[in-house]
């Protein structure tokens, strides 16, 4: 597999083992966008498992992104993650310096976009890989079935089609990534929010050994739904939309009816809007990887713990705030709460609650809201970072926390540091969550130890399975060290 043309001034062309593509050239790297690695999911298609694309013959033009699983507009976002029309939603965009040649033998990065599961695209510009292929790797990333047609439970179809999808981009770049200058025993696989929890989920997963070598978790979500509660949400929906719960049911709706109806299929039947957020907490997205005991055999957790990918070295971690500037937006009505009350309703009560309070006493001082954001960012986020790297004993571990505060919304909140890694402050909406002058130093440092992480297997601190509670802070005040003795001890009384 070599380039057909990459002389100056000339598109690039690649050949694949599908056929040849054609990227865009830009200063400093090439991309080659909206290539398939599988057929389009539709008609008996749709509910099935990835099928590799039919060969083409020719050039296929690889200059603009594909087709996004995302339909429509997702309305306001932290992350610009725009939507394109088109029924081939299932491709790899691929960024490189070195199109056409397979002895380049350079580290990939593979990252999967988050959005919950329901949402989010490769096409934002945050995730263009050129600062990354300014440094010596070639960037991919994927598309993947989004909600119920890519995760729910459906009789006569595969389960976790959405997985499957991942394992087939990630296959797709072992037999294809020498001809865009990589080197498919060189993979990093990295991914943020939801795209974190899938990093983690192809950890526990058996098929998805040797398709990588590392894995990055930024603000991993974890969703570990078990196989009642997905036959149960499905149930749900197919009531709503007056079918049974089948493949032909289905399949009998269109796919923006289901779109429509599947929020409210994962809702609780009954309660307002603190009942939400209590279903939220306690059981997780309705939405994402179901333990089916086949291709996901095992709660992530527990598959930590029982070694799997404990030959991957991982880094995991999250931001300190991810959710509280969703409660600081309601601060006035917080503010004249009792807390307590509040807590115990969302879980919290007794010895648990005042442990808490008194681990957290710096955010309490800082009002209801405050503490309310933390405790949610804690329950669904950072609560799970120690338990993973405690469970994952000597196998290859550093934790990070970020903790730069955006000047504009005031805390360091979810999908805040993703410029950051990606080293991309210039790009469009950065300034609207990032200020107008985000630190570059700090864009530095976590861009270049995400750098030496997939190039050298070691991102430059002190490894969690060398010094238990060792973490790296990102951005944290002057007076603290670079890295923590025991950087999430505030979410022990969480577990």
């Amino acid at each position: 597999m070599t380039a057909a043309d990459t002389t100056a001034g000339v598109a690039p062309v690649v050949r694949t083992s599908r056929g040849a593509v054609r990227g865009v050239r830009r200063p400093g790297s090439t991309a080659f966008l909206g290539i398939p690695y599988a057929k389009a999911p539709v008609g008996d298609l749709r509910f099935a498992a990835p099928v590799p694309p039919e060969p083409w013959e020719g050039v296929r033009d690889a200059t603009a992104f594909g087709p996004t699983p995302q339909r429509g507009d997702s309305g306001i976002t932290l992350i610009p993650e725009p939507s394109i029309p088109g029924t081939e939603t299932l491709t790899i965009n691929v960024y490189t310096s070195r199109p056409g040649d397979p002895d380049a033998a350079l580290p990939v990065l593979v990252y999967i976009h988050g959005g919950g599961y329901v949402s989010g695209s490769p096409a934002s510009p945050w995730y263009d890989g050129a600062a990354f292929v300014r440094d010596g790797v070639v960037t991919v990333t994927l598309s993947y079935r989004l909600g119920f047609d890519g995760f729910g439970a459906i009789e006569g179809a595969p389960s976790n089609r959405a997985v499957r999808d991942w394992l087939a981009a990630l296959t797709w770049v072992q037999d294809e990534i020498r001809a865009f200058g990589g080197d498919p025993e060189k993979v990093t696989v990295a991914g943020q929010s939801a795209g974190g929890g899938a990093v983690l989920t192809l950890l526990s997963v058996p098929s998805a050994r040797g398709l990588f070598r590392s894995a990055l978790a930024i603000s991993p979500v974890l969703t570990d739904i078990d196989a009642t509660r997905a036959r149960e949400i499905s149930h749900r929906l197919a009531s709503l939309a007056g079918v049974p719960a089948t493949r032909e049911g289905f399949a009998s709706v269109p796919e923006e009816r289901l779109r429509d109806l599947q929020e409210k299929a994962g809702e609780p039947a009954t309660g307002g809007r603190l009942d939400v957020v209590t279903s939220l907490l306690a059981d997780g997205l309705p939405w994402g990887p179901e333990i089916d005991g086949d291709l996901v055999p095992r709660a992530v957790v527990e598959a930590i713990e029982h070694g799997d990918g404990s030959s991957v070295p991982l880094v995991v971690g999250t931001t300190d705030d991810e959710f509280t500037m969703a409660t600081d937006r309601a601060r006035r009505v917080l503010g004249i709460l009792p807390i307590g009350l509040v807590l115990a309703r969302l879980g919290l009560s007794g010895r648990r609650q005042r442990a808490y309070l008194r681990a957290n006493r710096a955010q309490r001082r800082k009002g209801n809201a405050a503490i309310l954001g933390r405790y949610a960012t804690d329950r669904v986020f950072r609560a799970d970072i120690p338990r993973i790297a405690t469970a994952r004993g000597s196998a290859p571990t550093w934790v990070y926390r970020f903790a730069w505060p955006s000047p504009v919304i005031g805390w360091a909140c979810h999908c805040l540091d993703v410029p950051f890694w990606f080293d991309c402050l210039d790009a469009p909406g950065v300034t609207e969550i990032a200020g107008d002058a985000p630190p570059r130093g700090l864009a530095d440092a976590l861009h270049s130890s995400a750098v030496a992480f997939i190039r050298d297997g070691m991102p430059g601190w002190e490894a969690w399975s060398a010094r238990t509670g060792a973490t790296r802070l990102f951005g944290g005040p002057p007076a603290l060290p670079e890295v923590l003795h025991d950087g999430y001890a505030s979410v022990s009384a969480l577990h």
